[in-house]
């Protein structure tokens, strides 16, 4: 399958750290002007002079919280025109208890993240793509959106529901020339369980003892294809997990 190397602009949200800084970095090497959204400003501002030094990129950022709608909406009007891919990465687990022992404040974290901020970053950005006639939306899901597992519950119900809504949007969405993509990661070592567990970083290493889990740039690596295909192919979901894994139960652990 022939790859277009055409420079897109690209909106990605949760950038300044994992899966998101990966994304940008992979994705300003190849060209691509960059829009960068989230919480930390400082982090953001060192990537994108980073980028700007090591690319020549072409790179703007907002701080942005997708979880409070007004600053999504400030944020996105801001933009002189839509981009070209908007990359729904900003998400988060937080929390590992059974559903009759797990806090709501937990609960609410990872709701009000993972599907109303996707949610809201869509809805404001969206719009304006239909109206243009072009678009590609991509949203990082999970493994844990395909199968569940014990004290995965909410976590699990907001990937669930993030392929969900990337199917539906797909629906929803035909015939305006805007496509919707899905990436789905299985074990990827970023601070994604430093996060889970409320900063414990000994019990976050543990979740990847005895074998090689994904990095941030080897899913970095598929959402590049995904953005490369030809404007006439669509990925609709593409699951990528370490050789070791082969389901959220089974891992090789040597």
């Amino acid at each position: 399958m022939t790859m277009m190397s055409t420079s897109k602009r690209i909106l990605i949200t949760g950038a300044s750290a994992g899966i998101g800084a990966a994304c940008a970095r992979r994705l300003a090497a190849d060209g691509h002007a960059l829009i960068l959204w989230a919480r930390r400003a400082e982090r953001l501002d060192a990537l994108a002079a980073e980028l700007t030094s090591e690319h020549g990129a072409e790179v703007s950022t907002a701080t942005v919280d997708v979880r409070h709608r007004e600053a999504v909406r400030t944020a996105a009007d801001a933009l002189a025109e839509p981009p070209d891919v908007l990359l729904n990465n900003a998400g988060l687990a937080s929390g590992f208890d059974p559903v009759h022992e797990g806090d709501p404040e937990d609960w609410d974290r990872m709701i009000d993240t993972n599907l109303k901020g996707l949610l809201n970053v869509s809805r404001f950005i969206l719009p304006r793509m239909v109206e243009r006639g072009s678009g590609h939306v991509i949203n990082i899901g999970s493994t844990a959106g395909h199968m569940t597992y014990p004290k995965g519950n909410v976590y699990a119900a907001t990937k669930y529901g993030v392929r969900a809504l990337t199917e539906g949007m797909n629906l929803d969405l035909v015939g305006t020339g805007v496509k919707v993509s899905g990436v789905d990661p299985g074990f990827v070592e970023t601070e994604f369980s430093v996060v889970r567990f409320h900063g414990d970083a000994d019990r976050a290493a543990r979740v990847y003892d005895g074998f090689r889990p994904l990095g941030p740039e080897d899913v970095a690596d598929a959402v590049a294809y995904v953005i490369g295909v030809p404007a006439h192919v669509n990925v609709l979901d593409l699951v990528v997990v370490p050789t070791a894994q082969r389901n959220v139960y089974v891992v090789d652990r040597a």
